[in-house]
Formats: C-alpha cells, structure tokens, sequence
C-alpha cells in the first residue's frame, strides 16, 4: 500500500490521486483513509450483492446499472466513499469514469466499518438526492438494514432476515436468497 497523503485534500484532489495509488481509499472530511484488507466473507458477500443486482436489473429490463466496489460517490467537495455495490439508472458511463450518481448504494459491514456505515455514511449517503436507498449487508448472516428515502426528511429504515427488499425507485427486489442462499428464502 502507498504512503497516504497527510495534507486535506478536496474530492477532485483525492480522484486523481486515488487513480494511480495502490489500495482502496475513501476521502471523509479532506482527509485520506486507507480501507482494511477484507476477510473471505466480506469479499464472497459484495460478490452476490453485485450479482443479484445484476440479475434483478437483467430480469425487469429496467435502464439500470450495477457496479462492485471501485467506483466512487462524491458525498460533497471533501468527501469520496466507495460503497462496496451500488446501482444508478440512466445511460452507461463512459468508460473512463471514476465517479457514479447512484440510486441504490450496499455496504457489508465490517468489524472496523460497522459504526461509521451505520451512522457517518448514512448521514453522508442521504445528502445526495439520487440516492433512494442504502442497504447495510452483514456477511455472516441473512440480515440486510433498508434505510429508504421518505417524504421530506425522513429516512424509513427495515430490516430484513428473510424475504425481499423492494427497492422502488427504480422498481427493483432484492432477494436475500440471492445473496445468502436458503437462508433467506422464508417470507418475512
């Protein structure tokens, strides 16, 4: 991993130096933060949130994207995450783009993610309108958090252990048996 940058930087700053720095890296208030390396379920997990958008997105028809990590989300000029799945709808990006304006954006917690996905990533998600919907995914057992953008301010939070996640905007479902296997085929 590269040495991380010790002055702030803004969002523009940190895209052209995250492009060709080694690692993954999130910007949060100007500052450069290195992601921990994932354990074998953190991993497997993103893989099937991905696929299952994918296969949900292929299955409606509907004009809608899924991208796995890599992809960044500006939340403001001093913040860039990179949720570990995400969907945006509309035409396709160009293939040299670094950024995405999503509908729908999953992070698989983590030991050392679980409290900033839960609260400063929430915060920051919702700042940005396209975002409708923001998943929290535990690797380890069917349970998926649905934080959904309501009426005004409010945010309208599920939780999930068997079932689906209808994701409308943009008209989606997300089935846990997708993404957990039979653990998460029993209707909730």
């Amino acid at each position: 991993m590269g040495e991380i940058p010790q002055q702030r930087m803004s969002a523009e700053e940190f895209l052209a130096w995250a492009e060709n720095a080694p690692g993954r890296y999130e910007l949060v208030a100007g500052e450069v933060f290195a992601q921990a390396a994932e354990r074998a379920a953190h991993a497997k997990m993103k893989g099937a949130v991905f696929l299952a958008f994918t296969e949900a997105i292929r299955k409606t028809g509907l004009p809608c994207h899924a991208v796995p990590d890599g992809m960044a989300v500006r939340v403001d000029r001093a913040t860039v995450y990179e949720p570990d799945a995400q969907v945006y709808c509309g035409p396709e990006l160009p293939p040299d783009a670094l950024l995405v304006e999503p509908t729908i954006v999953v992070e698989v917690i983590s030991p050392s993610t679980g409290r900033n996905d839960a609260l400063g990533k929430l915060e920051g998600y919702f700042r940005l309108p396209s975002i409708r919907h923001y998943l929290i995914v535990d690797p380890n057992k069917p349970l998926v958090i649905h934080h959904a953008r309501g009426d005004g301010d409010a945010i309208l939070t599920r939780i999930f252990s068997t079932g689906a996640v209808a994701l409308d905007p943009p008209g989606l479902r997300l089935e846990l048996s997708a993404i957990y296997g039979p653990a998460g085929t029993e209707a909730s």
